[in-house]
């Protein structure tokens, strides 16, 4: 999946303005390139995770279609841990058609990485920034 760099620093803008608590959205594009960030409210609040409303999933998927777009992944930050899936994140990923980007702001360092979940288990790993 390729993102852009003003996807990127969409991300980044919005993970950092709602730190400590984990923030979402979801990377829309075509094919394997990501061409616009549709950010999402954390309905958690929380620091350790995170949780979309499901009449904002809907109107995501009313959005993407309207503009010719596909969900091609989720993502989600981890203001204080790595840029990997926590076990929480594994036993949710439920759908192996699209990828789990995680955006880690561990440290002061911003580092990217979508993942291929299926069952469980990480099948695929890109980079997409790393500072460290």
């Amino acid at each position: 999946m390729k993102i852009n760099g003003e996807v990127e620093q969409s991300i980044i803008k919005q993970a950092q303005a709602e730190a400590p608590e984990e923030s979402c959205g979801y990377l829309l594009g075509h094919g394997d390139e990501v061409t616009e960030n549709y950010p999402m409210e954390n309905m958690d609040h929380s620091t350790e995770h995170f949780s979309f409303d499901p009449n904002a999933q809907f109107a995501a998927v009313r959005y993407a279609r309207k503009k010719g777009l596909c969900i091609l992944a989720n993502w989600h930050s981890h203001p204080a841990s790595p840029s990997r899936p926590s076990a929480e994140d594994l036993r949710l990923a439920n759908d192996p058609a699209i990828r789990y980007a995680i955006l880690s702001l561990q440290g002061g360092k911003v580092n990217l990485n979508s993942f291929k979940i299926v069952e469980g288990v990480v099948v695929n790993r890109e980079i997409h920034l790393a500072s460290d």
